[in-house]
């Protein structure tokens, strides 16, 4: 476990909003993908980032690298609010913060050998001398666990997890102090999920890094995971260190995703919380609570007041009227 260091990255009320429609004759509306969300993530842990498709993981960690802009909020690192910086400031912050993709082939221009792709990023960063830059590129291939011979290869010429391991490498070639990993696992096997894990935990280790390692596989965030964020369409409504979530969830919603979790001994019982209803449109966001819509304890305060991520324990922190009653 990272222990309490001040943070790396702090966000603090995060608004990202994206205009869609419009015309002659209406104003267009927007699309609410980030909604006031404040966390912070401590040097040399992982904080996880869970949630059900569509709200607003993937466009948090964009946000966080400035890959795009907010409607509103403060994103800071090392103390120091990007959002602040021009071109130039902003160029000489880049090469600590990167980013995994969900899909490293549409991360990988197929015509280009992926030891020249790798080598790139040294290039226009700057990264030691221009003489060494492809022996550092070997060191790198070997330590994602490749081999010096892939160097000339071509994207389809690797397996997924292969490829995983390819846009890995170029995200460390810059030597970052943070990474963003979006789904870097979602999109491959089980047993190559387990190879790309243990990667990521071994080379945080030994670059020390720091990770927002976001994901719909509860398993899978559950073994990597420092702390746990869990968003709802577009809201942060719980937080708290790993082993304290799993064991404890107060919200309702962590309930039911904890509850869908398969669990490995087939014949242990468990109580499924079911939700009913749909997902609302992130165009047109209920009163009060989001999630009241679904929540089978909803009640008056619920469908009219918004609640705040009030700290309810020791570093456990909520958004539910009916937990802080």
């Amino acid at each position: 476990m990272a222990s309490q260091a001040a943070p790396l990255i702090e966000i603090k009320q995060l608004v990202k909003h994206f205009p869609v429609g419009g015309g002659w004759t209406q104003s267009p509306a927007s699309v609410k993908a980030v909604n006031d969300v404040s966390l912070a993530i401590r040097e040399g842990e992982t904080y996880g980032l869970v949630g059900e498709s569509g709200c607003g993981k993937s466009t948090t960690g964009r946000l966080v690298l400035r890959l795009i802009e907010p409607t509103a909020g403060e994103v800071y690192y090392q103390g120091k609010n990007i959002l602040k910086y021009g071109e130039e400031e902003l160029r000489k912050v880049r090469k600590d913060l990167q980013l995994v993709f969900q899909d490293p082939f549409s991360a990988l221009n197929p015509r280009i050998r992926i030891g020249s792709a790798i080598k790139e990023t040294m290039d226009i960063f700057d990264i030691g001398q221009n003489k060494d830059r492809k022996a550092q590129v070997y060191e790198l291939l070997d330590k994602v666990g490749l081999q010096t011979d892939h160097y000339e290869r071509y994207p389809h010429e690797f397996s997924g997890g292969q490829r995983q391991r390819i846009v890995l490498a170029r995200a460390l070639a810059v030597k970052p102090k943070f990474v963003v990993c979006d789904e870097p696992v979602s999109a491959l096997d089980v047993s190559t999920q387990s190879q790309i894990i243990n990667l990521l935990e071994k080379l945080q280790r030994d670059m020390k890094l720091t990770y927002l390692f976001i994901a719909h596989n509860l398993s899978v965030v559950r073994h990597i995971s420092d702390r746990i964020g869990v968003m709802y369409l577009g809201n942060l409504m719980e937080e708290a260190e790993t082993d304290e979530l799993f064991a404890q969830p107060l919200h309702p919603y962590t309930q039911a995703l904890l509850s869908a979790v398969p669990h490995p001994n087939p014949r242990r019982k468990r109580d499924r919380v079911i939700l009913t209803g749909d997902v609302p449109s992130p165009l047109n966001l209920p009163s009060g609570c989001v999630f009241h819509t679904r929540c089978p304890l909803a009640a008056g305060a619920c469908r009219d007041t918004v609640p705040e991520l009030k700290t309810v324990c020791d570093g456990h922190k909520v958004a539910c009227h009916k937990v802080y009653a």
